[in-house]
C-alpha cells in the first residue's frame, strides 16, 4: 500500500448460490469478505462476514456476469464503491483479528469494525463480523434499510436482473 495513498474499498452485490454483498477492502489487494446480509447502518449490529479469496485491484470496479462453471457464478453488481482509512497499521489489526476503520462512500460512511470470531471445528472459512459504530452516519434500529432504500449501481443504476437480462 503505497503510503498517504487513498486506499480503495468497494462493495459488490453477488447473486451466486445464495445472494450475498462481498466487502472489499484494499491491502496491496482486496482482502474479501462474504456478507451474507449486506451491510448495516445501524449502529451495533454485527453482520456476518465470511472471509473468502483475496481478489486483484483490477477486480475492484467490475459489473456484469461471472459465467456458469466459474468460481463465484452468477451477476455482480457494484453496490458502492469509495476510499477507507485503517486506524493505525492495518495490517497488524487484521492480523490481531480486530480492524478499525472508517469508510468515505457513495452509500456507506462513518466509523466500522471487522472482528474475527473463534475458528469452529470443521469450518472452511474464517469469520468475521462486520459493526457499524455509533457516529453521525449511523441509524437507529426501525429507520430504512439502505440496501433496500438504495439497491441500484453505483456505476450504471442498474438492478442485478437488469445485469442478468443485459447479458443474456
Amino acid at each position: 500500500m503505497p503510503e498517504g495513498a487513498p486506499l480503495i474499498y468497494r462493495v459488490q452485490k453477488h447473486a451466486a448460490r445464495r445472494l450475498h454483498y462481498d466487502f472489499r477492502l484494499e491491502f496491496g489487494v482486496l482482502k474479501s469478505w462474504a456478507v451474507t446480509r449486506g451491510p448495516s447502518l445501524v449502529a451495533g449490529e454485527r453482520r456476518l462476514a465470511v472471509e473468502v479469496e483475496d481478489h486483484g485491484l483490477d477486480y475492484a470496479d467490475y459489473e456484469g456476469v461471472i459465467a456458469p462453471g466459474s468460481y463465484g457464478a452468477g451477476v455482480v453488481l457494484l453496490w458502492d464503491r469509495g476510499t477507507w482509512e485503517p486506524d493505525g497499521a492495518a495490517g497488524t489489526a487484521l492480523a490481531a483479528g480486530s480492524l478499525a476503520f472508517t469508510l468515505h462512500g457513495e452509500k456507506l460512511s462513518g466509523r466500522w469494525r471487522l472482528t474475527r470470531m473463534k475458528l469452529r471445528p470443521r469450518e472452511r472459512h474464517v469469520s468475521w463480523l462486520l459493526i457499524k459504530s455509533h457516529d453521525e452516519a449511523a441509524r437507529r434500529p426501525g429507520e430504512p434499510d439502505i440496501l433496500e432504500e438504495r439497491p441500484l449501481s453505483v456505476v450504471t443504476g442498474r438492478t442485478v436482473e437488469d445485469i442478468a437480462a443485459a447479458a443474456a
